[in-house]
C-alpha cells in the first residue's frame, strides 16, 4: 500500500530512544526515500532535544554569574559605607542621634489611627472610607506625580513597565503577575515553541515528526518541573531565589506540559485517522495498544493534576490538593517510564530529585519535632503557636546543605508544620506558615518561634477547635525555607517601607526587627561600632478589625518604636474603610527618598489587591525617575 512506508516509519519512531543512531542494521529493506527521510528526521529530533537542557543550563549559569557579581558589588559598597561611618564618628564628637524630625505627612494626618509612633502630633480627623482597591481602575497605567517629578529616562520607563502588574483577567478573575515575570514566562514558552517547531514543514512526514516532537519536549521538561517544585534545590544557592519565588514558573510549566501532552496525543490520533482507520483499524483497538493505553492514562493524569492545582481548588480543598498532587505525580512518572524509551532518563532524573528533596532533606535533614504552647487570640479566630527553640549552630557547606530550625532562621522564612495529634487525616499533611517572630541574633542560645494561624477551613479550623481544649501540641517541623532577596533589598535602602494587610504582618513584623537589629549591629569584620545607621524604617499595618492588634500586642509595637521604627496602624477597615495607600507611599518617598542618591525599598504582604496597588504605585514612582524597589510577599499558597 502507498502508506506502508509511513506506518513502517512510525514503528521505527516508536522504537528509537534518545541515543539511537542510524546504522546499517537500522535501515529497513524498503528503498522508499520518504521512509528514509522520516527516519532521518526522527533521529535528528532525538539528537536535537539533547541541546534543550544545555540552553537551560546556560541560562542558569548567566543568572548565577549575575547574582554572585551583584553580591560581591553589594558587599564592597557596604564595606566602604561602613568605613565612612566609622571615619565620620572619629571626626565628629557630637550627638550622633540628633536627627531632624521628619514632617508629619498630610496623608497620614488625615487618617483615623488606632496606633501610630507619631500619634501625639496627629489629630484624629474623619475621612471617608476608601473604595475597594480593585474598584479604582481609571488611573493611567503608570501615573505621574507632577508635583514631585524627577528626571525620567527610557531606562526608568522600562523598569516601571517590568514592575507594573496588569489587572486580573476578566470573567475568570485570574490574577496576573508583574510584566517582568510574564516576560520570563513568555521567553520560556518561546524556547519550547522553538524546539517543537524547528525544521518542521507542512507535509505528512513533518506532521508525524511534529507529533513526536511534542512528546520529546514534554519528556525533557519533566526534570525541570521537579527542580522548580523542590523545596531544597541548588537554584537558591546559584541564583538567590528560593522555591516559593520560583513556584509561579513551576505552575506555568505544569500547564505547558498539559498542553504538550494533549497535542502529542491529538497528533497521533490524527495519524490513526489518516493511516489506520481506512484499513479498518478501529479507534478502540488503536487506544488499547499497550503504549497508547499508557499514554492515554498519562494524559488523563496530567489533566487531572492541572484542574486540582487551580487556585480555586487549592483554596477550598488544600488537603485534598496535597494528597492528589503527590499520588498523581507518581502515577504520571510511572506512566512516562513505560510509555516510551525516550522518557526513561528524564523519569529517573525526576525521581532522584523527588527522593532527595522529599525523603533525604524534608523527612531527614530538615525535620524535627518541638513542643508548642497554643493561645487563642482576642478575635477568637486566630491561634498563636509559640515554641522555645534551643539553637545549635550548624553551618551548611557553601549553603548547599540546608539546616533545620534549631540552627535559627531569618526574617520572612517559613516552615511546614504537621500536627499528628489533630486527627489521622493530618498525619501526613504539611502546611506552610511564615515565622511571625523576630529572628534570633548571632550568639543567642535560645529563640522564641511564633506562628500566627488564622482559622479558615480544614487544618486551621481543626487546630482552632483543638486549641480550645488543649494548650500544648507536638509539631513536626520541616524548614526553615526562604530567600535573602527581600532582606537585602531593604537593608540597602534609605527608606524601608513595609506595608502589611491583615495576617501579612507575619512577614512584615520579623523584617522590622531584622532592620532594627541590623542598623544597630556590630560589624567586627571591619571595625567595632554600635552607631545606628540613618535608615528610616516605617511599618504601615492595615487591619480589618481592632482585635487583630493582639496578634502583635501594643507592648511589642512600643518596643519597636523605641528602637527607631515608625509604626502606623489606621483604624480597622470595617470601621472607616481602606486607607489611601497610594498617596501615603508617594508622600513618604517624597519626604525620605527624594534627595539625589537616596533609595526607597517597599515590601508589601497581604491580599492580592493590596499587593497590586503597592506594586503599581512603585511603578509610577520609578517611571518618574525615583530609585524605588518593590517586593510583594504573598502569604497565600
Amino acid at each position: 500500500m502507498e502508506s506502508d512506508w509511513l506506518r513502517e516509519g512510525i514503528r521505527y519512531a516508536l522504537r528509537a530512544s534518545l541515543y539511537t543512531t542510524k546504522t546499517k542494521e537500522d535501515t529497513p529493506p524498503s528503498r522508499d526515500p520518504r521512509l528514509r527521510k522520516l527516519i532521518e528526521k526522527v533521529l535528528y529530533s532525538r539528537r536535537f532535544i539533547l541541546t534543550y537542557h544545555i540552553v537551560i543550563l546556560a541560562f542558569v549559569v548567566l543568572l548565577s554569574a549575575s547574582h554572585w557579581t551583584s553580591r560581591a558589588i553589594r558587599w564592597r559598597r557596604r564595606r566602604v559605607a561602613r568605613l565612612q561611618i566609622l571615619k565620620d564618628e572619629d571626626e565628629y564628637d557630637g550627638d550622633a542621634k540628633s536627627i531632624k524630625p521628619a514632617p508629619v505627612l498630610s496623608a497620614i494626618e488625615d487618617l483615623r489611627l488606632v496606633y501610630s509612633s507619631s500619634s501625639s502630633t496627629i489629630e484624629e480627623t474623619a475621612s471617608p472610607p476608601r473604595k475597594d482597591l480593585e474598584d479604582d481602575e481609571a488611573t493611567p497605567l503608570l501615573q505621574s506625580d507632577t508635583n514631585h517629578r524627577s528626571r525620567s529616562s527610557l531606562s526608568s520607563f522600562g523598569q516601571a513597565l517590568m514592575i507594573y502588574q496588569p489587572r486580573p483577567i476578566p470573567v475568570i478573575n485570574k490574577a496576573l503577575p508583574s510584566n517582568g515575570t510574564s516576560f520570563v514566562v513568555l521567553a520560556f514558552l518561546s524556547l519550547n515553541l522553538f524546539y517543537i517547531f524547528y525544521d518542521i514543514g507542512i507535509n505528512v512526514i513533518d506532521f508525524v515528526v511534529l507529533a513526536d516532537r511534542f512528546g520529546l519536549v514534554f519528556s525533557a521538561n519533566i526534570p525541570l518541573l521537579y527542580v522548580l517544585a523542590a523545596k531544597n534545590q541548588p537554584l537558591k544557592f546559584l541564583t538567590g531565589r528560593s522555591y516559593e519565588s520560583l513556584n509561579i514558573f513551576h505552575r506555568r510549566l505544569g500547564e505547558l506540559l498539559c498542553l504538550e501532552g494533549f497535542f502529542h496525543s491529538a497528533g497521533f490520533l490524527v495519524v490513526w485517522y489518516v493511516l489506520f482507520k481506512p484499513s479498518g483499524f478501529g479507534l478502540v483497538r488503536f487506544l488499547l495498544i499497550r503504549r497508547n493505553l499508557i499514554g492515554t492514562g498519562m494524559l488523563l493524569t496530567y489533566e487531572l493534576l492541572y484542574f486540582t492545582s487551580l487556585g480555586s481548588f487549592r483554596q477550598r480543598w488544600y488537603e485534598l490538593f496535597l494528597g492528589l498532587h503527590v499520588v498523581l505525580q507518581v502515577l504520571a512518572l510511572l506512566g512516562l517510564y513505560f510509555h516510551h524509551h525516550t522518557g526513561r532518563p528524564y523519569v529517573l532524573a525526576a525521581l532522584i530529585i523527588f527522593i532527595m528533596d522529599r525523603i533525604v532533606y524534608r523527612l531527614g535533614i530538615k525535620s524535627m519535632t518541638v513542643n508548642a504552647q497554643s493561645k487563642i487570640l482576642e478575635d477568637e479566630e486566630t491561634v498563636k503557636l509559640s515554641s522555645i527553640i534551643t539553637l545549635r549552630r550548624r553551618p551548611g557547606f557553601f549553603g548547599l546543605f540546608h539546616i533545620s530550625i534549631d540552627a535559627g532562621w531569618q526574617a520572612t522564612d517559613h516552615i511546614f508544620i504537621t500536627i499528628p495529634s489533630l486527627s489521622h487525616t493530618h498525619l501526613l499533611q504539611a502546611h506552610p506558615f511564615t515565622i511571625a517572630s523576630a529572628p534570633p541574633n548571632p550568639g543567642d542560645e535560645v529563640a522564641r518561634m511564633d506562628l500566627t494561624i488564622r482559622a479558615q477551613d480544614g487544618f486551621s479550623r481543626d487546630l482552632l477547635n483543638a486549641a480550645r481544649l488543649h494548650k500544648t501540641f507536638n509539631l513536626r517541623i520541616d524548614g526553615p525555607y526562604g530567600s535573602s532577596h527581600t532582606r537585602e533589598m531593604l537593608e540597602d535602602a534609605d527608606l524601608a517601607l513595609l506595608i502589611a494587610g491583615g495576617s501579612g504582618i507575619a512577614v512584615s513584623w520579623p523584617l522590622v526587627w531584622h532592620l532594627l537589629n541590623t542598623n544597630r549591629s556590630t560589624d567586627t569584620e571591619i571595625a567595632p561600632t554600635t552607631s545606628p545607621r540613618k535608615q528610616k524604617v516605617i511599618l504601615i499595618w492595615v487591619i480589618h478589625e481592632a482585635a487583630h492588634l493582639s496578634w502583635i500586642g501594643r507592648e511589642s509595637l512600643a518596643e519597636a518604636e523605641l528602637l527607631g521604627a515608625e509604626i502606623v496602624i489606621p483604624r480597622a477597615t470595617e470601621e472607616i474603610g481602606r486607607p489611601d495607600l497610594e498617596t501615603i507611599i508617594q508622600e513618604l518617598v517624597d519626604v525620605h527618598a527624594s534627595a539625589k542618591g537616596n533609595k526607597a525599598s517597599l515590601v508589601a504582604s497581604g491580599p492580592d489587591g493590596m499587593g497590586r496597588l503597592v506594586r503599581n504605585t512603585c511603578a509610577g514612582l520609578v517611571r518618574n525617575g525615583r530609585e524605588v524597589k518593590v517586593a510583594v510577599e504573598k502569604f497565600g499558597w
